[in-house]
C-alpha cells in the first residue's frame, strides 16, 4: 500500500542529490507534497550554495513535481497546540519544523524526515527516510 506525504526539506535536500534511497521511496509514494516553509528552506539553502542559480533552478525544477501546501489560520492552530505542548515538554523545537509538522498533521499525511526531534510529536504520522 502506497502513502501520501508531506516532504521534509531533509529528504528533499538528499533527492536533489540524487540519493537512491530516497528516490526509490518517492517512486513508490501515492502523493508528494511540500510545505510552502520547507520550500523556502530549499530556496534559502539555494541562495546560500556556492551557485545560487544552479541552486535556484533545481528547486524550481523539483516542486513541479510536488503539491505545494501552504500555511493558513489551521495550520496556525494546531502550530499553537503543538508548540505548546513541546515547550511544556521541554522539547523545543524549530520554529519551520513544527510548521512542517503542522502542515502534516492538517492534512492527514505522514510526514518523510530525517530528523530525530519531530518523533516528539504525538499526533505526527512520520517516517524516518
Amino acid at each position: 500500500m502506497s502513502t501520501s506525504y508531506l516532504l521534509d526539506s531533509s529528504v528533499l535536500i538528499f533527492s536533489l542529490h540524487h540519493d537512491t534511497k530516497i528516490l526509490q521511496k518517492l517512486s513508490e509514494a501515492a502523493s508528494l507534497h511540500v510545505s510552502s516553509i520547507a520550500l523556502g528552506e530549499l530556496y534559502y539553502g539555494a541562495e546560500h550554495s556556492s551557485n545560487a542559480e544552479i541552486g535556484r533552478n533545481e528547486v524550481d525544477s523539483l516542486i513541479q513535481t510536488l503539491s505545494v501546501l501552504k500555511a493558513d489560520y489551521i495550520t496556525a492552530k494546531i502550530y499553537g497546540y503543538i508548540k505548546h505542548e513541546q515547550r511544556m515538554k521541554g522539547q523545543m523545537l524549530p520554529d519551520n519544523d513544527l510548521w512542517i509538522a503542522a502542515t502534516a498533521i492538517q492534512y492527514g499525511l505522514t510526514l518523510a524526515a530525517r530528523d530525530h526531534h519531530f518523533t516528539w510529536i504525538a499526533d505526527l504520522l512520520l517516517e524516518q527516510w
